[in-house]
């Protein structure tokens, strides 16, 4: 079998990087550009960097902002038509996770408008045409969306997260600077930086994991163990060490899959606005241990990755544990709650497992669960 991979045309890295925006634009010959950023990017002014630096260099705009942090059908299908009605040719997507995934819906939907209903969206839709050039700047180092093929979308008719999967959602440029990160809070900063490493360790034991992707996962781990702290704590290393490895996790992950922690995140999310990457934070050194032994000696490598010192001399059991608790620390460290008490309400319960077993990430999960398994382990957390 085949394995493939898809990345970026173009990714600039560091610093300033925004300024390559308009030579992108005008080089790709777009005429005006649709931003999409959501309304606190706009109202702190982190928007502004990218739009000052299109306005210096004449380049039209129109800015869409009715994104919600969990963004919803009706997010995408009010900028599909404020889209059309823009005379735009490009998408410019600043922000983290959901302005890149609302940007991705709706330049897949009026690229492919037989699928204008974004329920047909979810799974791996077989669309035809590349969305809308979209060129993504991230806000927040964690979800990688701009290298990745994947967006979620909430219907909050039934209360559930649509993980939508499409290589030709995948943003043309991405441009990834530092800069762009360093206005976020501590809580946010925290949260994203362990979606980051939650891919990444996911992504290093999916089913679908071979050695290409291996490679940008455990340097991934690597990185983000040794700077996450330190973007917490707003250090410029920190901010520009997070920036690098939650992208190079992006690479690895959205070519080979995720697990149980995102499909079990996903539901708590749709239910109660968990933000998403503390739902997998909490999720993650649980989900570890329940899938410890079905991933051979993979574990040794994230202790070690994890900065864990005298793994090799350990027993495969120790190193596995080792793993986990280098996690569970890290996650301790800058800030992330212990349990999900507070959150899920027991009543609950069936509704998320089933929902998490629906998931299009629970495949990819190295140890099959049953729905039980499921149940148990978010009671594990309460």
């Amino acid at each position: 079998m085949a394995n493939r991979f898809v990345l970026n045309e173009t990714s600039y890295h560091g610093k300033g990087a925004i300024q390559e925006i308009a030579a992108e634009v005008r080089g790709r010959g777009f005429k005006k550009a649709f931003v999409c950023s959501d309304p606190d990017l706009l109202k702190f002014g982190v928007t502004k960097k990218v739009t000052d630096v299109l306005e210096n260099a004449g380049i039209p705009y129109e800015i869409y902002s009715q994104i919600k942090p969990n963004p919803t059908i009706e997010n995408v299908q009010t900028g599909v038509a404020a889209f059309r009605a823009s005379g735009t040719d490009c998408i410019i997507a600043i922000g983290g996770g959901s302005s890149m995934d609302t940007a991705k819906a709706i330049g897949i939907i009026i690229a492919n408008p037989e699928f204008a209903d974004v329920r047909s969206l979810e799974g791996v839709a077989p669309t035809k045409n590349k969305c809308v050039p979209i060129i993504a700047v991230p806000t927040t180092a964690g979800t990688a969306a701009e290298v990745t093929i994947n967006y979620v979308i909430t219907d909050t008719e039934k209360n559930r997260k649509m993980v939508c999967v499409d290589v030709h959602d995948i943003p043309v440029v991405a441009v990834v600077d530092p800069d762009m990160m360093s206005t976020m809070p501590k809580g946010l900063t925290a949260a994203t930086g362990m979606d980051a490493l939650t891919h990444a360790i996911e992504g290093y034991i999916t089913k679908g994991a071979w050695e290409m992707s291996d490679m940008f996962h455990l340097k991934a781990i690597e990185i983000i163990a040794k700077n996450l702290r330190g973007a917490v704590a707003n250090t410029p290393e920190g901010r520009e060490g997070m920036a690098l490895g939650q992208y190079i996790a992006g690479m690895g992950f959205s070519n080979v899959g995720l697990g149980i922690v995102h499909s079990m995140a996903h539901p708590l999310g749709a239910l109660y606005d968990t933000p998403h990457g503390v739902a997998n934070a909490i999720l993650l050194p649980t989900v570890m241990a329940y899938n410890a032994e079905a991933t051979g000696e993979k574990y040794r490598d994230i202790a070690k990755a994890m900065g864990v010192a005298g793994v090799d001399e350990m027993t495969l059991d120790e190193a596995r544990k080792a793993a986990v608790d280098a996690v569970r620390q890290l996650s301790e460290d800058v800030g992330i709650p212990k349990d999900l008490k507070g959150i899920v309400r027991e009543e609950d319960l069936d509704f998320l497992a089933q929902s998490a077993m629906d998931d299009a990430c629970r495949p990819g999960n190295p140890k099959d669960p049953t729905k039980e398994d499921i149940i148990a382990l978010y009671k594990s957390l309460l």
